[in-house]
Parts: C-alpha cells; sequence; structure tokens
C-alpha cells in the first residue's frame, strides 16, 4: 500500500486495486504466503484518504457505495485469500489500514505500531461490514472499547489485546515478518488452505442486514456532528460535539 506523503492513506483507487489485487493472487497456486505492507517504514496504512471525503464521500449515497464497495470489497478480498497473509507492520495502523491488518492471518508489528480507529473523532460511525471484521479478531469488549474511547495504541498493549501476532524491534521487523513467511511457505500449501478454509467455516456467521439496518449506518452524513467532525480537521482543531 502505497500513498507517499500521507502515511499510505488509503484512497478509492488504493481500495479498489487492494480487492483486485489480493483476488489474482488468491487464484495463483504456486504461491505460499502473502505479505502485506506499507510503503517505506513511516506506516502501515493510516486509515482512509479523508481529502476525497468531500468529493467521494460526501452523503449516504456516496458512503453507502464507498463502504460497502470499495472497503468491503477489499477487506473481503484480503479474508477470503486462499493462501496465509501476514501484515508486516510499521507505525501508525488505524482505521482502515487497522481493518486490513485483522483481516490478515498475522499480525506481527514493529515497536513503532500504532492500532485504533478513532473515527469518533470525526463524526462518523464504523460501517457493518467493517465491523464484521474486525470484531472476530477484537472480541465484544476490546471493539467497544476501539470505538467508543477513540483512542489510539502502541503496539505492547495491543499484543496484550490479542491483536497482534507478536511485536519485534523495528530494525527486525522485515526479517522476522519474511521469517514467518517462510516457514508458512515451507508447510504443505494445500494444507494451509485447508485450515483457512476450517476456521472460516466455524467462525461464527451474523444474521444478514436488514435495509432498514443499512440505512441506519449511514445516517451520520445527515447530522450536524458529522459536519463539525469533518470541519475541526480539515482545520486541524478539537471538535466540539452538539449530539444532533
Amino acid at each position: 500500500m502505497s500513498n507517499p506523503g500521507k502515511l499510505n492513506a488509503l484512497t478509492v483507487s488504493m481500495w479498489r486495486e487492494l480487492a483486485r489485487v489480493m483476488d489474482k493472487l488468491s487464484m495463483d497456486d504456486t504461491l505460499r504466503c502473502i505479505v502485506l505492507r506499507g510503503a517505506g517504514n513511516e506506516a502501515f496504512a493510516a486509515g482512509a484518504d479523508i481529502a476525497e471525503f468531500a468529493t467521494l464521500r460526501d452523503d449516504a449515497e456516496q458512503g453507502r457505495r464507498y463502504h460497502r464497495e470499495y472497503v468491503h470489497g477489499a477487506l473481503k478480498a484480503v479474508g477470503e485469500c486462499r493462501h496465509p497473509t501476514v501484515a508486516m507492520i510499521h507505525g501508525p495502523c488505524v482505521g482502515g489500514g487497522f481493518e486490513i491488518a485483522c483481516m490478515c492471518d498475522l499480525r506481527i508489528s514493529g515497536e513503532s505500531g500504532r492500532f485504533g480507529v478513532p473515527i469518533n473523532r470525526l463524526g462518523f460511525a464504523i460501517a457493518y461490514d467493517e465491523l464484521a471484521a474486525v470484531l472476530p479478531l477484537t472480541g465484544r469488549a476490546v471493539a467497544l472499547e476501539i470505538l467508543v474511547e477513540g483512542r489510539v495504541w502502541e503496539a505492547r498493549e495491543a499484543l496484550e489485546k490479542g491483536l497482534l501476532t507478536r511485536v519485534v524491534p523495528d530494525s527486525k521487523l522485515q526479517e522476522e515478518a519474511y521469517a514467518s513467511a517462510r516457514r508458512i511457505a515451507e508447510g504443505a500449501p494445500l494444507v494451509n488452505r485447508w485450515h483457512k478454509q476450517f476456521v472460516r467455516r466455524l467462525a461464527p456467521q451474523p444474521a444478514a442486514l436488514s435495509a432498514a439496518e443499512i440505512e441506519e449506518n449511514f445516517a451520520y452524513f445527515t447530522t450536524e456532528d458529522y459536519r463539525i467532525g469533518m470541519e475541526a480537521f480539515a482545520n486541524k482543531q478539537k471538535p466540539r460535539f452538539k449530539g444532533r
């Protein structure tokens, strides 16, 4: 994931390309393991590129497409990839970046890793599809802590809460991530794919969402608080939400 100068913040084109690439890689039977990482050593991915919101995600209709098509499409492609996946994490891994990491099978972080989904500071709610990506890893208590407190955690705390596979010094991160990938690649590839399939099969499946629930998921676009949050972020100010 590469967005130079923006800590690899995810654009619509990046979400769509991630989905395309992961679908393509999933079909390649010569592969044994895939490592996902952010370009450079500064960040895994610092959430969505909010600069696009004014034109590509400015009302409920656009929001539904952005989240249910672009974001969910990419998360689904990562999560359903037939090959084992390893997230190699430097620096910020927040918002959409955190969601991508949650969809990987292993998450190996450097000590600089930072984790969270601080969107309540922006006045909008997590989409159901994205919560479904995070919840199996975090559990109910940690998911609520992430979402309602809006705090960004350091790597060691994320490890203690079970969100990471391991934490290593940043100088050893690439070595450890690819050593893990090599250990996976030395295993029987068909067995690794079966194990992924079996785990998905036994994971609890939520009931299908109703049209009313999906509509409510994007009701924040009509709130004053959403506009307050967006304006405060753009102006690097602290938002003063009004609850309406």
